[in-house]
C-alpha cells in the first residue's frame, strides 16, 4: 500500500488518529517505535530545529522537503507533512503537492495565510481573502487528481481575524472542493470546536498545542464532538529541550545527568543492533562458518 492508502485505511477504521509531531527522522522512530499509527510533521518543528528560527516563513520549500524525505524514508507508518501555504501561487501550489508526494508524505496541509505565514497559535497572523484560499485548495486538489498519490488537509486560520463563522464557510468550501481532511486552527473554546465539526462534513482535524489557544480535551471527548485526528505537533520538540537543558545544568555542575537512557539502549534505539545484525548476516555469506 501507498502511504496514502495506508493513511486511508485508518481514516475508514472507528478509532480516533493520535498522532504526535516529528522533527527528524529519529523522532519519526520514535513515534512508530511507540505504536501510534502515523505521525505529523509541521514547520514549527522542523523550523526550530533545522534552523534554531521561529515559524515565521523563514523555513523553505526545498528545506522542508528535504527533512521530509528523511522523515518518512525512517519510518513505515503515514506521516502528514505541513505544506505551509504552498509556497506562492496555484501552480506553485501544485508543484509542492507534487513534491511532498515524491517525496512519501502521505498528507500535505495546505493553508490560507498570507506569506510569510506564522505559527497558528501566535499573534500577528493574516489570511489571504477566500477566493485565493479556495484557489490554493483547488490547485491542491487537482494536483492529486492529476497523479499525486497524497491526501489534501485544508486548512484556514480565519478565526483569529475574521471569526468563527468565516472560518467555517471556509472549510465547508474546502470539502466542496474535494479536500479529504479540513483544519480549523485555533477555535478557542468546546463550543466553537463542536460548532465545527457540526456544520463541516468529513474528516475533521485538531491541533493540540500545550498552553495554547485551543482547549486539551482528552482524544474520547474530541472524538465525540466529530474529529477523527488529534495532533501533538509540539509535545516531543518540548519534551527533548526541557531534557537537553536538564542535561546541560547537570554538565555545569559537574556531573552528568543520572536519569540518561544507557549507551546500549541509545545504540539499539538508533540502529546500531539492526545494522550490526545485517551485515553479519552478509558476512556470513561471504566468510560461512
Amino acid at each position: 500500500m501507498s502511504p496514502a492508502d495506508r493513511l486511508k485505511t485508518l481514516l475508514a477504521g472507528s478509532d480516533m488518529l493520535v498522532l504526535p509531531g516529528c522533527y527528524d527522522a529519529l523522532s519519526a522512530k520514535l513515534i512508530e517505535r511507540g505504536g501510534f499509527p502515523a505521525a505529523f510533521m509541521g514547520g514549527f518543528a522542523v523550523a526550530s530545529t533545522r534552523l534554531g528560527l521561529p515559524d515565521t516563513g523563514l523555513i523553505s520549500y526545498g528545506e522542508m522537503l528535504d527533512q521530509g524525505r528523511s522523515v518518512c524514508g525512517a519510518v513505515s507508518i503515514p506521516v502528514i507533512g505541513d505544506g505551509d501555504t504552498g509556497f506562492g501561487n496555484a501552480v506553485n501550489v501544485k508543484h509542492t503537492v507534487r513534491g511532498y508526494h515524491q517525496a512519501g508524505f502521505a498528507c500535505v496541509m495546505i493553508e490560507d495565510q498570507v506569506m510569510p505565514k506564522r505559527c497558528g497559535h501566535t499573534a500577528g497572523k493574516e489570511v489571504v481573502g477566500r477566493d485565493e484560499a479556495l484557489l490554493r485548495v483547488k490547485a491542491a486538489v487537482d494536483a492529486r487528481q492529476e497523479g499525486a498519490d497524497i491526501l489534501i488537509m485544508a486548512r484556514t486560520d480565519a478565526r483569529a481575524n475574521h471569526g468563527l463563522e468565516e472560518a467555517i464557510a471556509r472549510c465547508e468550501a474546502f470539502s466542496r472542493l474535494g479536500a479529504d481532511i479540513t483544519f480549523l486552527e485555533a477555535p478557542r473554546s468546546q463550543d466553537e470546536m463542536r460548532a465545527y465539526c457540526e456544520k463541516v462534513p468529513g474528516y475533521k482535524m485538531a491541533n493540540l498545542v500545550e498552553h495554547g489557544k485551543t482547549p486539551l480535551l482528552p482524544a474520547r471527548e474530541l472524538q465525540s464532538l466529530g474529529y477523527k485526528i488529534a495532533i501533538y505537533p509540539l509535545t516531543l520538540l518540548n519534551a527533548s529541550i526541557g531534557a537537553m537543558q536538564n542535561a546541560l545544568s547537570c554538565l555545569q555542575q559537574g556531573m552528568p545527568d543520572p536519569g540518561l537512557m544507557d549507551f546500549k539502549k541509545l545504540r539499539e534505539i538508533v540502529g546500531f543492533d539492526a545494522y550490526d545484525a545485517e551485515l553479519d548476516r552478509y558476512l556470513s555469506v561471504v566468510n560461512p562458518e
